[in-house]
């Protein structure tokens, strides 16, 4: 679904009116937590999840944990629900075999950094990870998920936009209260490096929880550059996108904004194309967006993709080093001979 606008504002009659909704997704919430038997696996397991229901930055932060993982010659493996996909696995995605209907688009990027299962029951699929040789387990989301105890829990904020109305869903866009929530991690990530709101900056602090400093860079993105565009997205935060190619100084000419993981329709391709042409402008989209695409409609389209640069990567070495310890412990030990 798109996020309805009032979730972005500051709260009115309608968040007042939803609110009651709100406390009670709140309370059957804590309650899961309250009775829920977490699995415990034998490897970390180091989960990235948020408050807020897209658009923080998640992805982009467990490509690069994974990243920064593997090449400390740890086997790790990513655990993810597989939104708008229709496999409840677990099963590993085949980036050759599954398209985004069947494991959803975050999988299919997930999957081009680390081996990668979708997964609706949370702690089977790190049981189908481990047994398939992961040392370690990056849970994509699942903050909110009782189902894996978590060695380490990040939660990613977008440092601009915050928590929206500060209002728990369907009221606004939280999934939990921001106190609560914060109080369960064991480090934020803020993504950005634009003015803090005064509610996110006192939330934070006032959380006493490491804080690591990130943001979101372009790859490549000087290529759009002076360039008339096209773009469209179905993400958490098109608007997010749309700026991003305002600053590299592509002239937007048009921007077309869809429901966060959108299945697109060919007749909606074909009429950006048309509209591309006529302007004789290039037609820009996100990584999430492309991936959706069948191959077959992709041609033509460009892709602005993002990576996160960390602000101090020697803190982010230093809160994962109970987990790196852990895991090649582990991997020592499958090595041993006998």
């Amino acid at each position: 679904m798109r996020a309805p606008e009032f979730w972005h504002a500051p709260p009115g009659l309608v968040a007042g009116l939803l609110a009651p909704l709100g406390t009670a997704w709140d309370a059957a919430a804590r309650w899961r937590r309250a009775v829920a038997r977490p699995y415990r696996a034998p490897v970390p397991v180091v989960c990235v999840g948020n408050l807020v229901a897209g658009g923080a930055g998640k992805t982009p932060v467990v490509l690069s944990l994974a990243g920064s993982l593997a090449a400390t010659g740890i086997a790790v493996h990513i655990v993810t629900r597989g939104y708008g996909g229709r496999l409840a696995g677990p099963i590993q995605v085949d980036r050759a075999g599954h398209d985004a209907a069947a494991v959803g688009d975050e999988a299919l990027l997930l999957a081009a950094a680390a081996p990668c299962w979708v997964a609706r029951d949370r702690a089977a699929g790190v049981r189908a990870a481990i047994a398939a040789g992961a040392e370690a387990i990056l849970l994509d989301d699942g903050f909110q998920n009782p189902a894996v105890e978590k060695d380490l829990s990040l939660v990613v904020i977008d440092a601009e936009y915050g928590f929206g109305n500060r209002r728990v869903m369907p009221a606004g866009p939280l999934r939990e209260p921001v106190a609560s929530g914060l109080a369960r991690a064991d480090a934020i990530v803020l993504i950005g490096d634009g003015a803090m709101p005064d509610s996110v900056r006192q939330a934070v602090n006032h959380a006493g929880r490491p804080i690591l400093r990130a943001s979101l860079q372009p790859v490549d993105g000087s290529r759009f550059a002076d360039t008339p565009v096209i773009a469209f997205a179905g993400i958490g935060r098109p608007d997010k996108f749309f700026a991003t190619l305002r600053a590299l100084g592509a002239s937007l000419i048009a921007t077309q904004q869809f429901a966060d993981h959108h299945r697109f329709a060919e007749g909606e391709i074909a009429g950006l194309r048309q509209a591309a042409r006529h302007a004789d402008a290039a037609l820009v989209t996100t990584a999430k967006d492309w991936v959706r695409l069948p191959p077959s409609w992709r041609a033509g389209i460009a892709v602005l993709e993002v990576e996160i640069r960390w602000h101090d990567r020697a803190a982010l070495r230093q809160l994962l080093s109970a987990i790196l310890a852990r895991a090649r412990d582990g991997h020592e030990r499958s090595a041993a001979p006998g």
